[in-house]
């Protein structure tokens, strides 16, 4: 009976612990080992076991191992199995300790494996480093050491060419034979060409007075090129010639670095569309600057499914696709220079979307999710900034989970609060929660739905311990087996209350601890504090986490907590109560800023400053809201709350005020609106001015000196009130103040000062804001009375009316004269910004001071200097302008000139909006002041009106306005005899009644016949209408050869002319006259208009008469056929038995041209190319006439025919094919044509592939392909070539994956190992010489060199026999080379000799002949002496 039960037990604990050993095998999961110098945590030596979990070591008997206090319960409980468990989990322990132990073992093993592996890619890394440097350090142009030789040679003898070539990399050579590419395959039999170790030779066989010639060679290579010639005679006189001609390819200069060109500026998104930022280099990026980076807040970007960073060698893009409010924020791009990292930014504002429901709310913003568990998640988020039509009374929580697109609401009530627990969820499922805020009007947009999150036990990680096992296997072991005794679970501990409000608070608990290996749940249970009345607050819900939101609570009440734990065997017992609860109270909004106050920034921007409350406590940020002045219309800026209390508000109109307030944001909504901040007026912010420049000397007296200067280029907002001057001596370095009272004027003379002296001048501007930087000093003038007879310089150099194609250019006559009075001004003009090339404008002097310059190039920069000129010559030019760029600046408006309602000449000038209000100035001829009793003016905002009282000849002349203290602004107007006669007509037509016009004036039109037609038309008119038709202020009538006719109900005046002649050019007026009303119209048939008229008539006089003969009906045109191939084609009429047609290009004839009996004609090209550019002409004639038709296939004609050829050759190509190498896969697509017009991109995954070191695409006539380098699985996928013609992209696709993928992948690792076989195979590396002559007696060494991968094994044979190392024969090996010696040859020596190796991958053989002769014999002529 004892033997029956043991034999039971046993049976039993074997079973158990096969079970258990198989649901431990069904967890071992796999590792990769790093090397020693890549990161590994300890777990991947050491298994690492959780603290509150059973490990491997304490179920070893080790009296000072402190035990885990699961045994404690386990003891208490099952008292009766200790023993046989505890036996059980030694025996385990020790197991697993064995294992523990050969896994380290086995671990340090692989990891000097891998390390070896480590350092073995490291030297071949190094090594193919060091060889590249070598092979750089080696490069050299190609080179003829020995060029070709001149040969004269017989009829039917054999010729060897031959020269030797030297460069790396190796040089591309080609045999050219008298300029012709030669091809050996057309005379086979004839021609051979050998290239062996740089020795070019070409063999002719047999020659024939064909092959007389020059031949040439051409060796290239990326440095250069290298050509050598000779002259073949066969049979002849002539002479032979020869030479060298060598081209070397320049070194390149080091290249500029890129710069930002164009940038992105702040700008302004719907939430829901796309962004996109770019910004453009100002040269090709160079390769250490190609890493170009985005930032968002500070925080870097890269391409996902949302976001797309692109990066050119010339622009930069991000695009974000369906931007939320999340997005907003201040984006960067970085780009590495010379000299540090460049950087741009620009503020993005994100506006609301369009509103659900009008005056709804805006969407909450920033949803994010914590203290995830098993069926609970906690929510947060931000309100939004636009409430809409009422306050927002709360919020919506909705959850979908993934991949499904229905919402479901979390919460009945509005959430008032901006954060919510959320219950009820299923385990294990992924989620994705979204809010929407309410108010009166309805629900307002969702908000961006968080990022996806997985509802499972947290503290799972923690019940689980990692054995590492061999082969890098895991062995995963759960708390939950080792608690498997455990059936009716123990209560949970240390219930609190971890989040309350005034509405809910939300339990928290710890599991019981041992747990048991089934799945808990829990019952919650409340009570009213003081009282023992428990009852379920969990209701039917079944809780799984440990966390319970308990909304039904009731204010000023406090309550106890207490939780069961429920498993498959029944319900603990209650834990214990937590400490009394009660609702907290009413969390309120936050406090609103204060002290709002707007500073000026920019044109288009404020800073914006305010003072944060006292109590800054749950504040998450600030909301801005302005408005312009004069509307109540208040606009939201930015919807992501900033943090701090400044900011820098963008997009506002120039020149209008604004108001501005502020608002905090917490949790509980968003406060009251801060006060307005004082108004402000959108303008750049006053600064001081910037510095003077041009400090010149304009006077000497020898005590005294008159210094000039330049005016600030920019005052700083607020006008330059005034100068102060500094001077020093040469020799000094302290300087001292010159004026202390202010000057206004730019011109000022300082006196008491030393003749024979150098002094140094600076200057300072000064405006309300403050004094300027100094400027620069002043060259050194020598203080000494002026006498020269030249004049001085002119100062003060002025530009106004800055235009793209002109300026106008003013300036001062300068102060010293010199020994006569001035005769006039040379002005001159200079390209660039520090270019001294200067020219004169105009060829003679000019009397006035100012000039306006023409003929400018748009956007080019100019500075301009002026000298004036005297009977003694030009005297010294002033200091040249600032450069200015020919541009117009963008607003600007000239002056115009007109008549108003009643009946008054008037000039109008509209200045631009600018940041102050500006006075305009009127001047005539640049200084004359306009005389109040000729004209008044009246200025209204920006617009200023100047009008004539009685307009006359005196008032002719130039009048200028402009901007007092914004002289840049400006404009003239040169009001001339024509426009006082054009305005006078004018304004005596509004004051006296004209007859209408109905017609665009008089028209002109040719018949089909060449007779030309003059007629207006004006509106009806009376019967007594006149009509006098002045011809060149001669009155004309109607003749036979021009007739003129008036039809007066229709107001139709007519003239026509049979045959148009040279006597009918002139002014054409027709007077009219009906009553009162008269009005008379001009045609000016002249010049250029009466030619092209003339020229008309003629031409269609002449079609006319051409059509009596052959004529073209289709005149040349081009087309593209299915078979990328061009015809030409025209198409003739009227012909006869006689007609001829011929085709011509550049004036050659083109006889391969087709001319049909139809009258239709064709000239087909099969391939074009850029020679297929020109001028066609075709010419039709017979007896009866001549008629031609031209096509210019040149420069945009031609482009449109390689657009079309790209677009036919791009549908022509086939699927795509692949085909596998020993390097990889060769995806290729082929066409009938390919044109390098057509711009092909490959794609991986839709994802762009460039060319690097794994790919690399190319071309042929007929092939266009892409080459993938060593192809793993990540090459797995589909790859797209696109094909761009000029306007459209043709696509072809291969789905690489699958059996495809396996199928190449397969060929590619069988040819792979074939290359590496011929790679490795033995070879002979340095092998004999073919013959070898030996004197008898002497003794012979001959070495040889071999390679392979092993090792190749060496042998000696002599006649086809093994020779071993014996006797007289000596055979040495070497790592690479074997070496044989024969000592004291004899003639029984000679032979055939051969050199054998051979390893795995093959075989190779070297011969050499051995001939020994005697003393006083000579060696054979052929063989090498040793």
């Amino acid at each position: 009976m004892p033997t029956k039960i043991v034999t039971y037990r046993c049976q039993e604990e074997q079973e158990e612990q096969l079970s258990h050993s198989m649901a431990l095998s069904s967890q071992i999961k796999k590792k990769k080992f790093k090397s020693s110098d890549e990161e590994a945590s300890l777990c991947e030596f050491y298994p690492i076991i959780s603290g509150d979990v059973m490990s491997v070591k304490e179920i070893l008997t080790e009296p000072k191992f402190p035990r885990h206090r699961t045994w404690e319960v386990l003891r208490e409980t099952m008292a009766d199995d200790e023993l046989h468990q505890r036996d059980k989990w030694t025996l385990f322990g020790n197991e697993a300790e064995k294992v523990e132990i050969e896994v380290i073992r086995n671990q340090h093993e692989v990891r000097k494996r891998v390390d070896r592996m480590k350092l073995r890619r490291e030297a071949q890394r190094k090594a193919s480093a060091h060889l590249k440097f070598l092979e750089d350090l080696s490069m050299k142009a190609p080179d003829f050491p020995i060029p070709l030789r001149p040969h004269t040679v017989w009829e039917g003898m054999a010729v060897k060419l031959s020269c030797t070539i030297q460069g790396c990399p190796t040089p591309h050579v080609t045999w050219f034979k008298d300029d012709v590419p030669l091809r050996v395959s057309s005379q086979p039999w004839n021609y051979k060409l050998l290239q062996k170790f740089g020795l070019n030779t070409l063999e002719i066989r047999r020659c024939s007075a064909a092959d007389a010639g020059e031949y040439k060679v051409v060796a290239k290579s990326s440095l250069g090129e290298a050509t050598t010639f000779a002259t073949l005679v066969v049979n002849s006189y002539q002479g032979a010639e020869t030479g060298l001609k060598c081209t070397r390819t320049a070194v390149s200069v080091v290249e500029s670095e890129a710069l930002f060109d164009s940038t992105f500026p702040p700008s302004f998104v719907k939430e829901g569309d796309t962004l996109v930022l770019c910004c453009s280099f100002s040269s090709p990026l160079l390769p250490f600057q190609q890493d170009v980076s985005w930032f968002r807040d500070g925080v870097p970007l890269s391409s996902s499914g949302r976001v797309d960073v692109r990066t050119a060698l010339t622009s930069t893009t991000l695009t974000l696709k369906g931007v939320h409010k999340e997005h907003e924020g201040l984006y960067s791009v970085r780009l590495l220079g010379r000299d540090g990292i460049k950087e741009h930014s620009a503020f993005i504002y994100i506006k609301d979307g369009p509103a659900a429901v009008v005056g709804a709310p805006g969407s909450p913003l920033e949803v994010e999710c914590s203290d995830v568990n098993r069926d609970y998640v906690f929510l947060s988020w931000k309100p939004p900034s636009a409430d809409g039509a009422a306050q927002v009374q709360g919020y919506f929580i909705e959850r979908s989970e993934l991949g499904s697109l229905q919402w479901i609401r979390c919460n009945d009530v509005p959430q008032k609060l901006c954060y919510y627990p959320v219950m009820g969820l299923k385990e294990n499922v992924m989620y994705q929660f979204r809010v929407c805020a309410v108010n009166q009007a309805g629900m307002g947009r969702p908000s961006k739905p968080t990022h996806p999150i997985f509802t499972s036990d947290p503290m799972e990680p923690s019940r689980t311990m990692v054995v590492k096992v061999d082969a890098g296997r895991e062995i995963v072991i759960a708390k939950d087996q080792l608690e498997s005794q455990i059936r009716v679970p123990f209560p949970p501990t240390d219930v609190h209350v971890c989040e309350l409000t005034d509405s809910y608070a939300v339990i928290s608990w710890t599991e019981p601890d041992p747990r048991g290996k089934e799945t808990l749940t829990y019952f919650v249970e409340r009570s009213i504090a003081g009282k023992e009345s428990w009852h379920l607050a969990s209701m039917d819900m079944m809780v799984r986490s440990t966390r319970f939101a308990a909304f039904d609570l009731q204010k000023g009440k406090a309550y106890c907590f207490r939780i069961r734990s429920i498993n498959k065997y029944g319900i603990s017992d209650p834990s214990e109560p937590s400490q009394p609860i009660a609702l907290g109270e009413l969390l309120g909004v936050p406090a609103a800023p204060h002290s709002v106050q707007a500073i000026p920034d920019t044109e288009r921007s404020v800073l914006l400053l305010w003072k944060e409350p006292k109590d800054t406590e749950g504040i998450l940020g600030y909301y801005l809201y302005c408005s312009e002045m004069g509307t109540s219309d208040w606009r939201t800026i930015n919807n992501k709350p900033v943090s701090g209390t400044r900011f820098t508000v963008h997009g506002l109109r120039t020149n209008k005020e604004y108001v501005f307030r502020v608002k905090s944001v917490g949790r509980a909504g968003n406060s009251r609106y801060s006060e307005q901040s004082q108004p402000i007026r959108v303008k750049a912010a006053k600064v001081v001015p910037s510095a003077p420049s041009g400090v010149s000397l304009l006077c000497c007296s020898g005590s005294e000196m008159v210094i000039g200067w330049r005016a600030p280029t920019s005052h700083g907002g607020v006008p330059v009130q005034c100068y102060y001057l500094d001077q020093r001596e040469k020799s000094q370095s302290v300087w001292k103040e010159v004026n202390v009272k202010p000057v206004r004027e730019r011109v000022y003379t300082v006196s008491g000062l030393q003749q024979g002296h150098y002094y140094q001048f600076r200057v300072f501007a000064s405006n309300v804001i403050g004094i300027s930087k100094p400027s620069g000093p002043s060259e050194a003038f020598l203080c000494e009375q002026w006498t020269m007879p030249e004049p001085g310089c002119p100062y003060d150099l002025q530009l106004r009316e800055v235009r793209r194609e002109s300026l106008v250019l003013m300036w001062a006559e300068p102060l010293y004269r010199g020994q006569s009075q001035l005769t006039g001004y040379v002005v001159e003009i200079s390209e660039g910004e520090e270019s001294e090339d200067w020219t004169a404008v105009t060829q003679e002097p000019i009397t006035d001071t100012h000039l306006k310059i023409s003929r400018l190039q748009a956007g080019q920069t100019y500075r301009l200097r002026v000298s004036a000129v005297n009977s003694a010559g030009v005297g010294r030019p002033s200091l040249p302008t600032e450069p200015v760029a020919a541009q117009t600046r963008p607003g600007t408006k000239d002056i115009e000139i007109g008549v108003d309602n009643d009946g008054f000449i008037f000039l109008s000038f509209e200045a631009p909006e600018t940041e102050d209000e500006g006075q305009i100035k009127w001047s005539k001829n640049y200084t004359e002041a306009i005389d109040a009793g000729r004209a008044h003016l009246e200025t209204k905002q920006n617009k200023s009106v100047l009008t004539f009282s009685a307009a006359s000849e005196e008032d002719l002349g130039l009048y200028t306005a402009e901007m007092m203290d914004r002289p840049d602004i400006s404009s003239s107007f040169s009001f001339t005899a024509e426009d006082l006669e054009r305005l006078m007509e004018l304004s005596w037509q509004i004051r006296n009644p004209l007859i209408g016009l109905r017609s665009e004036g008089w028209q002109v039109d040719v018949s089909e016949q060449g007779a030309v037609r003059l007629w207006l038309q004006t509106e009806p008119l009376s019967s007594a209408a006149e009509l006098r038709m002045i011809l060149n202020d001669k009155e004309i009538s109607s003749t036979p050869a021009r007739k003129i006719s008036f039809d007066r109900p229709n107001g139709l005046v007519e003239i026509v002319f049979d045959q148009l002649s040279k006597e009918d050019e002139g002014s054409y007026t027709a007077q009219l006259k009906d009553g009162r009303a008269k009005n008379q119209f001009t045609l000016v048939l002249v010049d250029e208009k009466f030619k092209q008229t003339l020229a008309k008539s003629q031409a269609k006089r002449r079609d006319w008469k051409r059509r009596a003969g052959p004529h073209f009906e289709e005149f040349l045109s081009w087309t593209v056929t299915e078979d990328c191939e061009m015809i030409m084609k025209c198409k003739v009429t009227n012909v006869s038995k006689d007609t001829k047609l011929k085709w011509f290009k550049d004036g050659m004839e083109i006889t391969q041209a087709v001319f049909e009996p139809s009258g239709v004609s064709t000239f087909t090209v099969p391939q074009v190319t850029k020679k297929e550019a020109g001028v066609y002409r075709a010419v039709v004639s017979d007896s009866r006439g001549e008629d031609e038709s031209v096509l210019e296939l040149l420069d945009t004609e031609f482009d449109k025919l390689m657009q079309r050829l790209s677009k036919q050759c791009a549908l022509s190509a086939g699927p795509l094919g692949i085909q596998c190498t020993a390097t990889g896969f060769k995806l290729y697509c082929s066409l009938k044509y390919y044109l390098s017009y057509t711009k092909t991109s490959w794609y991986f995954k839709e994802k762009r592939i460039d060319q690097e070191e794994r790919t690399k695409p190319g071309s042929s006539m007929q092939k266009v392909w892409i080459e993938i380098f060593n192809p793993t699985e990540n090459d797995k996928g589909k790859y797209t070539l696109e094909m761009f013609d000029g306007q459209e992209t043709h696509k072809r696709t291969l789905d690489l994956s699958g059996q495809a993928f396996a199928e190449a992948l397969l060929e590619y690792q069988r040819l792979k190992q074939v290359a590496i076989a011929e790679k490795n195979r033995a070879k002979v590396t340095k092998g004999l010489p073919d013959v070898v002559a030996i004197m008898e007696g002497k003794s012979l060494c001959l070495t040889c060199f071999a390679e392979g991968d092993p090792m190749p094994e060496m042998f000696w044979l002599k006649n086809d026999r093994e020779i071993s190392s014996t006797g007289q024969y000596h055979i040495a090996h070497d790592k690479n080379s074997s070496t044989i010696t024969i000592n004291s040859v004899t003639m029984e020596d000679s032979g055939n000799y051969s050199f054998f190796v051979r390893n795995t991958y093959g075989s190779q053989t070297a011969y050499v002949t051995v001939s020994v002769y005697k003393h006083g014999e000579k060696p054979r002529a052929d063989a090498i002496q040793m």
